[in-house]
């Protein structure tokens, strides 16, 4: 069986029809009409991973991806803390991708040597990649917006209450020593864009979790993002990045987070999304499909986490011989 989490694909019933009403996408309305179809509440894509895998949510992604990238993080509490840019957008300030930052490991360095004292009285600052700073917490943190979830949407303050005081005042320190920083000086003038302020998230240590109980629906799990890669590891499972397309290999059973789509979703480029939608039809539902009909797949199931609501598609090979169950279009997706 393959699962394929594909956050970014629900809109309204009336965007999806206006976005995809003259893109062929055979192989994906097939899959919806043979297929079954159940609506589920609003889900983010952490929250639907710790559903599948057994683990509490919201998930402790700091000592996830230190896991994946780094070395265990043992029995402390991590939190992430990421180097981000804010930038002003119709009078709101917007959470950029920190991917888009492009920051080299001596940038990160550089700046992470500046920051470690503001931050000392909260915790050990630690660089497990360029775009990837950890925290090991001194105390428990209170909870704080998830950084996947911001990004592109105007930022939140944070909570004025008393147990944020501390995070706000050291965010502030950090945001004026990164305002005259060397190394955004220097990415200023040569055009590219600054880190500007720090994102608090993902906090928590890693779970103690016996993987006998969950693993048997999936040996693989394919993504770019380290905090799932470090659950596979956590798993003992296989942990590798998003493959170009669905290959149809027999022996596994992997689970695939696709998320093209979600970026584009979230800040209504259609021009964009159009194009990712009609790549997943192309390199994995299309095979996927295929795989399906000459027995090389025994199941697909299609996981689709949003803000607006869910939704849950499931096919097996016998589901492909109700002839009478024809292809439905993507509006069914929608939420109303």
């Amino acid at each position: 069986m393959l699962t394929l989490i594909v956050p970014g694909l629900i809109w309204t019933r009336q965007a999806l029809a206006d976005l995809t009403y003259d893109l062929p996408l055979p192989a994906f309305t097939t899959l919806l009409g043979k297929g079954r179809l159940r609506q589920r509440p609003p889900q983010d894509t952490g929250a639907t991973l710790a559903e599948i895998f057994g683990l509490a949510a919201p998930l402790p992604a700091a000592a996830l991806r230190r896991l994946a990238l780094r070395e265990h993080p043992g029995d402390d509490d991590w939190l992430c803390l990421d180097p981000v840019r804010l930038r002003f957008e119709q009078r709101s300030l917007v959470v950029d991708d920190p991917q888009r930052l492009e920051l080299s490991s001596d940038e990160a360095a550089a700046l992470a040597v500046s920051l470690a004292p503001t931050l000392a009285g909260l915790g050990q600052f630690d660089v497990i990649s360029p775009h990837a700073w950890n925290l090991r917490l001194s105390a428990a943190a209170p909870a704080f917006q998830d950084l996947p979830d911001a990004v592109g949407r105007a930022a939140s303050l944070l909570p004025l209450d008393a147990a944020h005081a501390a995070w706000r005042h050291a965010i502030s320190e950090a945001q004026m020593l990164l305002h005259a920083h060397p190394v955004n000086l220097a990415r200023e003038a040569a055009g590219q864009p600054v880190v500007n302020s720090l994102w608090p998230w993902g906090g928590g240590r890693l779970p103690e979790f016996d993987n006998s109980a969950a693993t048997g629906m999936h040996d693989a799990l394919w993504s770019d993002d380290p905090v799932a890669q470090g659950i596979a590891r956590l798993l003992q499972i296989d942990g590798a990045a998003l493959p170009a397309g669905f290959a149809g290999t027999v022996a596994r059973r992997p689970l695939a987070i696709h998320r093209a789509l979600e970026q584009p979703a979230r800040t209504g480029d259609a021009t964009i999304w159009r194009e990712q939608l009609a790549r997943l039809e192309t390199d994995w539902l299309a095979p996927a499909l295929e795989a399906l009909r000459s027995g090389r797949l025994g199941a697909l199931r299609l996981l689709a986490p949003g803000d607006l609501a869910a939704a849950e598609l499931q096919v097996s090979r016998s589901d492909l011989w109700k002839f009478w169950r024809k292809p439905v279009a993507l509006t069914e997706l929608g939420s109303p």
